[in-house]
């Protein structure tokens, strides 16, 4: 028992001498532990990022300010290269190797090439006494806008004295003027006798016009010319159809050509309001149309144009030429009213009707007409149609022109520098009768414009001319039969394809066909 208990007081004496030991440690180490503490609260207490927002002008502010400076100059430099990366260049070859690589190089000869690997000739290739020629060289020329036919033949190579030939037999077939820009031309040339001989003309095949085929061939060694004709079905095409939404994509869409829809639009938007129109409204457009048995189709002008607004109004217009000019007509043969020029020249008026201390006499006098300036030259035209009474000098007047237009109204114009127009000759409505000047009684150049009333001189100024057109007589009945034969076209008639009627007159029909299939394939014209 005693035993045991020393031990476990040694033991305890033990634990006690470790504990003091390491108190004593403690105690020897207090002073490096008072100086990390120290410097760690230090650096706690430090700003690195003091606001420069605040005590402006301070240390700490510009402490800051030079820490910002100095991340911003790291940033700066630890920025990447941007720029491209470089990799190794290839090797220029050499003479030799550029030499080789040509060697195999495949060029056009065309275009001068000179690659390739050269041979000498071998004792197996001979030279040719003479190079052999085709027998016939076949070509398609094309009439150019502004081109002869005689120079479209030179210089396929035709000779000028068979040229003459040939175009003395197509211009006694048609006239050479008459064939359109871009005709096709097939030109046969034989074989020549000699080398520096021209190719004779063996077979030549064109389209003369639109109902007509020329071919000139050579037989017993002279041209001789065939004709071919072409049945032509000359049935007007008519269109009708719904307004809709808009006429004009309306009648686009039912088939009629984008100049004679915008023909129509013009012609009926001055005898009706386009904007009055309702989508129930029927349009009706008839156009020349020309269709060829080769197929070819050829569109011509606006002949009839009609707006049928369900009874309410019914608008019909045909094309129709009188008195040497084509206007339109209504159905009932009027013409279009036509109101007078407003001003026979182009100037402001200096004097108007009514008395006046004249400038020249230095008296007041009446003054019968209106007075115009402009510049001497300057254009003068007819008010209104009528026939030229009077054309000379007269007195003051100087060189005087005078007008008669029927109901007892006439016009006159005076101090002319120069008169265009003869006594009784007819003269229409802004046709140039004269020019400006200043002949007569007068102080400079201007017009004095006088208007008559049986005789008597009246204000221009209170007087409008008004013209309108109306067919009488056989002119109306003639009118009157076509806008008849017109309205019994049936919509899309000149759609339907031409019958093929044979007939001991017509020409064989393979002869058409080879030689339309000879010039080009079938194409639209127009």
């Amino acid at each position: 028992m005693f035993e045991n208990k020393h031990q476990d007081f040694v033991h305890s004496d033990a634990s006690a001498g470790m504990t003091l030991a390491e108190a004593a440690a403690s105690l020897n180490d207090d002073a490096p532990q008072a100086k990390k503490s120290g410097l760690r609260e230090r650096l706690a207490e430090f700003d690195f990022a003091p606001d420069l927002g605040d005590n402006i002008g301070s240390f700490h502010w510009f402490r800051g300010l030079g820490t910002l400076a100095a991340l911003s100059i790291g940033a700066l430099a630890l920025l990447p290269d941007f720029g491209p990366l470089y990799g190794a260049q290839p090797r220029l070859p050499t003479q030799s190797e550029f030499d080789e690589a040509r060697a195999q190089m495949i060029m056009p000869i065309a275009f001068g090439s000179d690659s390739g690997r050269r041979m000498a000739a071998t004792d197996n290739v001979v030279a040719l006494a003479a190079s052999p020629e085709r027998p016939t060289i076949e070509m398609t020329a094309a009439l150019g806008r502004g081109d002869s036919f005689a120079r479209v033949l030179r210089r396929a190579g035709v000779s000028r004295t068979e040229a003459g030939r040939a175009l003395s037999l197509v211009n006694s077939a048609t006239s050479l003027n008459g064939i359109e820009a871009g005709t096709p031309i097939s030109i046969t040339l034989g074989q020549r006798s000699a080398k520096n001989s021209p190719r004779p003309l063996q077979a030549l095949a064109f389209r003369a016009r639109f109902d007509l085929n020329l071919e000139v061939s050579r037989i017993n060694n002279a041209l001789q010319l065939k004709k071919l004709p072409i049945r032509v079905d000359d049935t007007p095409l008519r269109i009708r159809g719904k307004v809709g939404a808009s006429l004009y994509r309306s009648a686009r869409a039912a088939g009629a050509p984008t100049k004679a829809v915008q023909n129509f639009l013009k012609v009926i938007s001055g005898h009706t309001k386009l904007s009055a129109l309702r989508p129930n409204d029927e349009f009706d457009i008839i156009i020349d149309y020309r269709r060829a048995e080769t197929g070819e189709v050829k569109t011509g002008k606006l002949l009839f144009a009609g707006i049928d607004r369900g009874g309410k109004s019914k608008v019909q217009l045909l094309n129709w030429a009188s008195g040497g000019t084509s206007q339109w007509f209504e159905a009932s043969g009027v013409g279009k009213t036509r109101g007078a020029i407003g001003r026979p020249v182009n100037g402001r008026i200096t004097s108007r009707y009514g008395s006046r201390r004249h400038p020249v006499l230095g008296y007041r006098r009446m003054h019968s007409g209106v007075d115009f300036g402009a510049s001497r030259g300057t254009p003068i035209y007819a008010v209104t149609d009528g026939s030229v009474r009077y054309a000379g000098r007269k007195g003051g007047y100087g060189k005087f022109v005078e007008l008669k237009h029927g109901g007892g109204l006439g016009t006159g114009y005076a101090h002319m520098s120069r008169i265009a127009v003869r006594s009784g000759q007819r003269v229409r409505r802004g046709q140039i009768i004269g020019y400006v000047g200043s002949t007569g009684l007068s102080t400079g150049p201007h017009l004095h414009y006088e208007l008559y009333r049986n005789g008597r001189t009246v204000n221009p100024l209170s007087v409008k001319f008004t013209t309108r057109a109306q067919l009488s007589g056989k002119d109306l009945a003639n009118f009157r039969a076509k806008l008849k034969r017109l309205k019994s076209v049936k919509p899309g008639a000149a759609l339907t394809p031409i019958q093929n009627r044979q007939s001991d007159e017509d020409k064989p029909q393979r002869e058409i066909d080879r030689l339309t299939r000879k010039i080009a394939p079938a194409r639209k014209l127009g």
